[in-house]
């Protein structure tokens, strides 16, 4: 073949200018999809304790962590509060789910985090021994169990006959529990008092909710009347147990539309502006685990016994009775709806913490409150923040080089 020939073939058998136009938008597409597609979850690494206030973020975590797009979805569970918050105010973690007056407190001290929704609404209650019981006159049915006069009056009349108080366990004494005590006793004219050797009927002191059946075995045993207020489900446990009684549950001292304010979720300002999407889709399938658990308790049967099976994977000391009489949908005495931002229900909890001296200055809730993150319709909100649609860059979560966390748990009481 002819130099000249070789040339004209070649000549012909080039590709077209449509064609190479064509070749390139491909190979744009090509490219795009694999940059998009190379783009790591962020890790949101979130802190909880073993508590029915926290199940919807163990249902999330079970059901929905491998759909997430955004997140790469982390729980560690912490064995006591002062841990929790420790950890979660050295930047530890992401976010946190907190008893409202603790978080609070620590927001007052270091303002470098936002509520970002709620766990759960109600959800605590009040468990006594069987000496204060033979005290008062209970109602059979924990339905109709209410918080009336006879138990305070019992507690004023062991003061007065004993000379010592009567030591009630809280979780925390920041802790929402608190409050719903001191507004209780303050209904029946009673006293409290958080600092020992301080005069009043009632001496609130810390114990950790998986010690407080302990608690109040020891102080039965030693004759002693014995109270605690505490999440659910630990006051159906004594009463399931067989060494305890369901007083009254806080829905009742504590009335708020759809539910008071009582564990809510914290998110670290950093995880808020450097992993926007990523912590607003935990939040979406928090809400969306709460619903579940709302539709499994309402079902009953199987719904709701594969949810008792994620809980009891994490928290083998709840028992399955125990779950059951906890999210009976008769009683309602905790519920997982409507877990937005609720500035109200939280001022009525800061306000009766103030005047009870459980917590020692008011917050500014505006401040506090990130109402972005909420879903009310169910409707999935826009996953994107204004700064991740200016630039494809993922940054990367500041706990990569901690230990593995997934499902794992911190800490000793």
């Amino acid at each position: 073949m002819l130099i000249s020939e070789g040339l004209a073939n070649d000549k012909n058998s080039a590709p077209k200018p449509g064609f190479l136009s064509i070749l390139a938008w491909l190979l744009i597409c090509i490219s795009s999809f694999t940059v998009t597609a190379a783009q790591p979850r962020q890790t949101i690494h979130a802190l909880y304790i073993p508590l029915a206030d926290h199940y919807a973020g163990i249902v999330a975590y079970e059901r929905y962590r491998n759909q997430m797009v955004h997140a790469d979805f982390q729980i560690e569970q912490m064995k006591n509060w002062d841990l929790l918050r420790a950890y979660f105010q050295d930047g530890q973690a992401d976010m946190a789910f907190v008893m409202s007056p603790l978080a609070m407190d620590m927001f007052s001290v270091r303002p470098k985090f936002r509520w970002i929704g709620l766990m759960h609404r109600d959800g605590s209650a009040m468990a006594i021994n069987d000496l204060l019981n033979d005290q008062i006159d209970l109602a059979s049915l924990r339905a109709d169990r209410k918080p009336g006069k006879s138990l305070a009056q019992a507690l004023i009349v062991n003061y007065q006959n004993g000379g010592r108080p009567t030591e009630i366990g809280m979780p925390h004494l920041l802790a929402t529990h608190s409050v719903v005590l001191y507004r209780y006793l303050k209904q029946q004219g009673v006293s409290l008092t958080l600092i020992p050797n301080r005069p009043a009927p009632v001496l609130l002191i810390p114990v950790a909710p998986s010690k407080s059946p302990a608690f109040i075995k020891g102080l039965s045993n030693r004759a002693q009347p014995a109270a605690f207020v505490q999440s659910l489900p630990w006051a159906d446990v004594v009463e399931t147990g067989g060494y305890g009684h369901v007083a009254w549950y806080s829905k009742d001292v504590m009335p708020w539309p759809e539910g008071h304010v009582e564990c809510i979720v914290l998110a670290q300002d950093q995880a808020i502006e450097q992993k926007f999407a990523a912590t607003q889709e935990v939040m979406r399938y928090i809400q969306q685990a709460g619903r579940d658990i709302e539709t499994a308790r309402n079902q009953g049967g199987a719904e709701l016994e594969k949810i008792i099976q994620i809980i009891r994977k994490h928290i083998p000391a709840h028992t399955h009775d125990a779950i059951l009489a906890s999210l009976d949908p008769n009683l309602r005495v905790i519920n997982y709806n409507y877990l937005n931002v609720d500035k109200g229900g939280l001022k009525q909890i800061m306000d009766f913490a103030i005047e009870g001296g459980i917590i020692s200055s008011t917050i500014d809730i505006d401040s506090f409150a990130d109402q972005r993150f909420g879903t009310d319709s169910g409707a999935t909100p826009n996953l994107e923040s204004p700064t991740e649609k200016q630039s494809t860059t993922t940054t990367q979560s500041s706990l990569t080089s901690q230990p593995e966390t997934k499902g794992g748990s911190r800490g000793s009481y």
